[in-house]
């Protein structure tokens, strides 16, 4: 039986959200309906929003939701009515890559968490008079107070952890994290660049002290950002706004170079010196969203002995790593919750504005 929601509707490139009633889908037999309680802004929704990740339109974004299952498919297991979860990205299960542990680059990837629809072309949302609503948007679409998520990538969460906290390990942090600890395996002792300091960028921090690196380099333009970051674990900030960055970063390293890096910015400028201030051998994580005309010299990377990683969702599986993060925050190892900042459904404008601005970290809307 489908049921209506309330939803914030991008209709076309640049424009702001609206507010709208809109009709869900029933749930197929691997499916759960899930009551949205919080949901994370991330900068792919804003990449979305302007035009740098294609979309069809009209379109509910979020994917960084989080939630209680309200009802449960026929063939769904594991999930009951009345569980906590979060919802990360989707991915198929029956590829190559998912079959190989690697659903991060499920083969389906962009189907299935870009396009709006179904692994079957279908849409989970509709408006009242019939419009076609693009919907799946990472396989939940969670701008919405209720959202249709496959069992898939859904992750059962303890009752006792607030769900306003939960919904950016579905992403963000998640991607800042796994970068570090999974997709180049930081080894205790490292030295690690981070540029942009982000939610992303500060999960990796947060990470790379959690990996036992001895020197974090944060790079940013805000002084009030670089000192959160060496509170969360940094321990070295240059600003690349006033400060040369590459020979800073080689004078911390004693000539040398950092061995790893994550870049988070997809500006090329930021990523030139990022690769310049690494040693030779050196492997850098690229996770940021760039503009589509973004270049960088061939020649940063030809020869140079380095190796760049376009790293997806830190290499995840988000049933396995979101609870280990969990535990690391129950640890007091990994206190994300210092990047939240929480926004009413309603001030989802308000909370762009913020996270442009550096006002807020990571903005996570609550629902009424």
């Amino acid at each position: 039986m489908s049921r209506s929601a309330r939803a914030a509707v991008l209709r076309g490139q640049d424009s702001a959200f609206s507010f709208e009633d809109v009709v869900l889908d029933d749930i197929q037999p691997t499916e759960i309906l899930v009551k949205i309680v919080a949901t994370g802004l991330c900068h792919t929704d804003l990449a979305v929003v302007h035009g740098h990740i294609p979309a069809a339109f009209p379109i509910v974004l979020g994917h960084e939701g989080a939630g209680i299952v309200e009802q449960v498919g026929a063939n769904v297991i594991g999930f009951e009515v009345g569980d906590h979860v979060a919802a990360s990205f989707a991915s198929c299960g029956h590829c190559a890559n998912c079959l190989a542990g690697r659903e991060a680059y499920c083969l389906n990837f962009l189907l299935l968490n870009i396009a709006g629809v179904r692994e079957d072309g279908s849409t989970t949302l509709a408006s009242p008079e019939g419009e076609t609503i693009h919907g799946s948007f990472f396989g939940q679409s969670s701008f919405a107070t209720h959202a249709i998520v496959s069992a898939r990538n859904a992750v059962k969460i303890p009752d006792a952890v607030p769900l306003e906290l939960v919904g950016p390990l579905g992403c963000g942090i998640q991607t800042g994290a796994g970068t570090v600890l999974n997709s180049l395996n930081v080894p205790a002792g490292a030295s690690v660049i981070v540029s942009g300091t982000g939610a992303v960028g500060l999960s990796a921090i947060m990470a790379a002290k959690v990996a036992g690196a001895t020197t974090i380099i944060a790079i940013d333009v805000l002084d009030e950002r670089l000192a959160f970051a060496k509170k969360l674990g940094a321990t070295h900030a240059v600003n690349g706004r006033t400060d040369d960055v590459v020979a800073t970063i080689m004078e911390i390293t004693g000539g040398l170079g950092a061995g790893y890096a994550v870049d988070t910015t997809a500006v090329p400028a930021v990523i030139e010196n990022v690769i310049t201030a690494t040693r030779f051998g050196a492997t850098i994580a690229l996770v940021g969203v760039g503009k589509p005309d973004a270049v960088l010299p061939l020649g940063l990377v030809s020869g140079a002995g380095k190796t760049l990683v376009g790293a997806i969702e830190g290499d995840s599986v988000p049933q396995i790593f979101i609870p280990e993060l969990l535990a690391l925050f129950q640890a007091g190892l990994f206190p994300f919750d210092e990047l939240i900042t929480t926004y009413p459904f309603d001030e989802i404008e308000k909370a762009i504005s913020d996270t442009a601005s550096g006002a807020a970290v990571k903005a996570v809307l609550t629902m009424p």
